[in-house]
């Protein structure tokens, strides 16, 4: 109970600050000796809290960005049913394989993204165009196929989509990781409500997730928005390459 609990709290800070903290509790929640698909969704479930308070954590970044969050939030509602659905009906393999890659190019995408967003910016000079304000229909699509992701499994899905909307987003790495906050409270809200009546939860894990989780998120808000961009997206990349390495052991 103590080292679930523990694993709350850490998940709840490296979302807030990244992404990637299912990467903490699943392996923990498993090695309680819990099956695979009920682990998932009890963590689906548990951090939930850790999301919100991130959030909350992060509201001054949030302040402007309603039309935004609400019209990516479309994607992700929609990303996480479908991501739900999918766990109940395929194995709990199906994923192994594409996972790892999908994070490889998260992360180079973030490693990238000043110099993509440069050259975006001077070809937009040159045509005389502007950026979309909420990213137009290719961040709206790419968010929505990652949160089918996100409803499956989790995993590291806040490091793609950070990656995503630098890329394709005018705004400091700090507004955009409050949304990515706010995103993943949606994706995890909507996929333990399909969870809820059909699969079964571990309730004890469930309520020792939440309470560290939320506690994690607001430890994670008050670290994360200290940090400079180089420093937010060197991080991101550590977690990520640690993420992949223990995704493909």
């Amino acid at each position: 109970m103590l080292a679930v609990l523990a694993a709350g709290v850490g998940a709840g800070a490296v979302n807030t600050v990244v992404g990637s903290g299912t990467l903490i509790t699943f392996p923990v929640l498993l090695a309680t000796g819990l099956p695979p698909v009920t682990a998932t969704v009890s963590n689906a479930l548990g951090l939930i809290p850790g999301s919100i308070s991130g959030a909350i954590g992060y509201r001054r970044e949030l302040e402007g960005q309603r039309r935004r969050i609400l019209t990516l939030s479309v994607g992700a509602v929609l990303g996480a049913f479908t991501g739900a659905g999918l766990l109940l009906a395929l194995p709990a393999s199906a994923f192994e394989t594409i996972v790892p890659v999908l994070v490889a190019l998260a992360l180079v995408l973030v490693v990238l993204q000043p110099v993509i967003s440069t050259r975006l910016r001077r070809r937009r000079a040159r045509n005389g165009t502007s950026t979309h304000p909420d990213g137009g229909p290719l961040l709206l699509v790419g968010l929505t196929l990652a949160s089918v992701y996100g409803g499956y499994f989790a995993a590291a899905q806040g490091i793609i989509y950070m990656s995503l909307m630098g890329v394709l987003l005018e705004d400091t790495m700090q507004r955009l990781n409050a949304v990515k906050n706010v995103l993943a409270a949606v994706v995890n809200s909507v996929a333990a409500t399909v969870f809820l009546f059909v699969a079964d939860f571990d309730w004890t894990a469930v309520a020792l997730l939440m309470a560290g989780s939320a506690v994690g998120g607001q430890l994670g808000a008050r670290v994360g928005r200290r940090l400079s961009p180089p420093v937010l997206r060197g991080l991101i990349v550590v977690v990520g390459t640690v993420g992949i390495l223990q995704l493909l052991r």
